[in-house]
């Protein structure tokens, strides 16, 4: 594949340079490995009331977005979080875990890996320059966040050691995990020198950056009550991945937070109870969307009215073609065009959607 050739610069939001959207500026908090302590996400659910539309917005990669942001001192708040530990490597900062590391399942226990590469990225002036685009992943073998599409990703293979990818390509380079961080640095840093214009691996020519194509594994979002050792952890899915500030310091009541790239958020440390205190989230919605209008000028409908929910139904609704936010598991693709959708390329007139899904 070519080199594209940029007609524009790299426009992803962050909080010190937001995006403006048709429903105000957005702001996009990197949560590095999805953590978040429960001081932090009070404090988002704070700026989120007193500086925009008073909701938290889960990403694709696991951070937050908090739209409408009219009112000033959002950045002052967040910093004093914790949650902007650099200016200059705010844009950068986008890192994927495997978010049940530790907890369930996998080969390696991958936690703590995304917070020493967060560390060492903003200690890297270099690393500043990386293109908001490029994606970081620690996958603890299990292969959930290798089909997220990382540029770069540390896989386990064993308790300790792991493979190296690039762009969902298995290089053959074995690595162990002590030194992971390490590694993953230096292939960003190799990124810089060679990219040219690309933004992510997968554009670059040269061969050198590919390896032999991993298997995706369409994995179940985690969702409802988990088993783990010694208690249990909670899969908190909200309705479009969009939760109130109310409903954001319910969740800090239970402790810190990981926000996954499937707009949930597990609760590592619950009671069995932990539903029947929430009052929501416990059940996997299968239907995600785009932000649509009023929020996005280049929406065509009010997709999040139009979406149809049903038991075994897994769509995602989408303003345009450009289908922000679209999951990576497999999905029924749902267009918006004028009186209707595209539902996988087929066109419906809006008031037969529903029978057709």
């Amino acid at each position: 594949m070519p080199t594209p050739a940029r007609v524009r610069a790299d426009a992803c939001p962050g909080v010190f340079a937001p995006h403006d959207a048709a429903d105000g500026p957005l702001a996009r908090v990197r949560l590095p490995g999805g953590t978040i302590s429960a001081a932090q996400l009070r404090a988002l659910a704070d700026g989120a009331e007193a500086c925009g539309d008073g909701d938290l917005h889960l990403t694709s990669r696991g951070n937050v977005q908090l739209r409408g942001v009219t009112r000033p001192g959002l950045a002052a708040r967040l910093t004093d979080a914790g949650l902007l530990p650099s200016p200059s490597h705010e844009w950068v900062r986008n890192v994927l875990a495997s978010p049940l590391s530790g907890l369930r399942g996998g080969l390696s226990d991958v936690r703590g890996l995304a917070a020493a590469l967060d560390l060492a990225l903003c200690s890297t002036p270099e690393l500043a320059s990386l293109p908001g685009r490029f994606l970081f992943a620690f996958d603890d073998g299990r292969g959930d966040v290798t089909g997220e599409s990382p540029d770069v990703c540390w896989r386990a293979t064993g308790p300790s050691g792991g493979t190296l990818l690039l762009a969902g390509g298995d290089t053959g380079r074995r690595v162990l995990r002590a030194d992971a961080v390490s590694v993953l640095v230096e292939v960003a840093l190799e990124f810089c020198r060679v990219r040219g214009a690309a933004w992510r691996v997968a554009e670059l020519d040269d061969p050198e950056w590919r390896g032999t194509p991993v298997p995706r594994v369409d994995g179940t979002v985690p969702a409802g009550l988990i088993e783990r050792d010694g208690g249990f952890a909670a899969g908190v899915v909200p309705r479009f991945g969009q939760l109130s500030a109310a409903q954001a310091r319910v969740l800090a009541g239970f402790g810190p937070a990981l926000v996954t790239p499937w707009k949930s958020v597990v609760l590592p440390d619950v009671p069995a109870d932990v539903f029947e205190r929430l009052g929501f989230g416990g059940v996997p919605l299968g239907t995600s969307a785009c932000i649509g209008r009023p929020g996005c000028a280049k929406s065509r409908a009010d997709v999040r009215a139009d979406a149809v929910f049903r038991p075994g139904l897994r769509a995602h609704f989408s303003g345009c073609e450009r289908r922000c936010g679209k999951p990576s598991q497999s999905h029924v693709d749902v267009v918006a065009e004028a009186g209707g959708y595209r539902i996988d390329g087929r066109w419906v007139p809006l008031d037969e959607l529903k029978g057709n899904l």
